[in-house]
């Protein structure tokens, strides 16, 4: 099967393991501990029912949302999703271009394999910035002044990382600070020669927008353990007000999980959040990001836009999402399994799968535009 050939999640999936060795396929694909939150975030989704609606006009199905004073094509964009230079060299950038092309917003990841600057190049107006924070203020302080500088119109700070999580695929296969890399790991990247060679050529991909803080002559590894050191950082509300200061554009909370620090973050001047569990790459015992969605909207949704992540693969889950007062979602393992798959061409495949997907669920629910979706189509027993 090629790129052109998959029609779904599931697809695009396949075949990015089928490029991976097992140490980075693993890494796109685990969760934390026993990884029951991986399962609960898909099952949360698969628990709503949505009620269709019939004799209804469904000619022009328009998925057009305005966000932050842009109106963007679709109702979704594309997640921070880290080291995605380590599965194809250039990823990064790759998923920024087809973010731009489709008209939605990219979220560089605060561990990407390019600088802002370079996002700032590809895609000035559909590039946002995820934030972690550093130890050293000053690192924190240079990276939001760089957005800045660099036009980006967002800013993503993302909270929900306040201790390392208990990843144990990475673990097992020996991805760690410092890499710990047994025989059979090496020998498995063997039977991956395409990925195998972009990692040859390259190396071991750099953490691009942190080398300036590591010193001259920094290595990819050097730049590596710098970050382990920095990241992660005790973070407050006091950092999100400095933070907030310091940032004069769109400032976005990305993590929240309780309605009492949506109402905080509300407070605090933040224009918007994404409710979020990481992936379930963070807390195996959290409730599903769709789960908490209401009682957040109840909270600030008429204060702050609220969006959401973590969990969605379907046409059918974005939908959900903004039936139960999402203004906007983002997906992250989709679109990286569709760059590591098939490049460029493999990222907008999988922005061309999901909007399908939306167009024809909101066909079958009775609903022409996004902007009429709401609790009317969700079935409550």
């Amino acid at each position: 099967m090629s790129i052109d050939d998959a029609i779904n999640y599931d697809d695009l999936r396949l075949l990015a393991k089928k490029r991976l060795p097992k140490i980075a396929f693993d890494f796109i694909e685990g969760g934390a501990d026993d990884e029951i939150g991986l399962d609960r975030n898909q099952q949360a989704f698969r628990d709503i029912a949505l009620v269709p609606r019939y004799m209804r006009n469904i000619d022009g199905i328009d998925g057009k949302t305005e966000l932050f004073g842009r109106t963007y094509n679709n109702p979704f964009g594309i997640s921070p999703t880290g080291l995605a230079g380590l599965f194809r060299p250039g990823a990064d950038l790759m998923l920024a271009q087809a973010a731009r092309d489709a008209n939605i917003p990219f979220v560089m990841s605060g561990s990407a394999t390019c600088t802002v600057e370079e996002l700032a190049e590809v895609a000035p107006e559909h590039g946002w910035y995820q934030l972690y924070a550093a130890r050293d203020d000053n690192i924190s302080g240079d990276l939001i002044n760089r957005a800045e500088t660099a036009g980006l119109s967002t800013l993503a700070l993302t909270v929900d990382v306040p201790v390392h999580s208990n990843r144990e695929r990475n673990f097992r296969n020996g991805f760690t600070r410092p890499l710990k890399l047994s025989w059979s790991t090496k020998l498995d990247a063997l039977s991956y020669p395409g990925w195998l060679a972009g990692y040859l050529s390259k190396g071991m991909p750099m953490l691009a927008n942190w080398r300036p803080y590591a010193g001259e002559g920094a290595s990819a590894d050097d730049v590596a353990n710098l970050v382990a050191s920095q990241v992660t950082a005790p973070l407050t509300w006091d950092n999100v007000a400095r933070y907030r200061d310091m940032w004069s554009r769109n400032l976005v909370i990305k993590g929240i999980m309780h309605p009492d620090d949506a109402v905080r973050a509300a407070e605090l001047g933040c224009d918007g959040i994404v409710v979020s569990n990481h992936g379930a790459r963070q807390l195996d015992r959290a409730p599903g990001a769709i789960e908490v969605l209401p009682g957040i909207v109840e909270a600030v949704g008429d204060r702050m836009t609220v969006m959401l992540d973590s969990g969605v693969q379907r046409g059918s889950d974005i939908v959900t999402a903004l039936c139960l007062g999402a203004k906007f979602v983002f997906v992250g393992r989709a679109t990286l399994y569709g760059v590591t798959a098939g490049a460029t061409p493999g990222a907008a495949k999988a922005i061309d799968i999901l909007r399908k997907e939306f167009d024809l669920i909101m066909g079958q629910i009775g609903c022409s535009a996004q902007a009429d979706l709401g609790p009317e189509y969700i079935f409550k027993p």
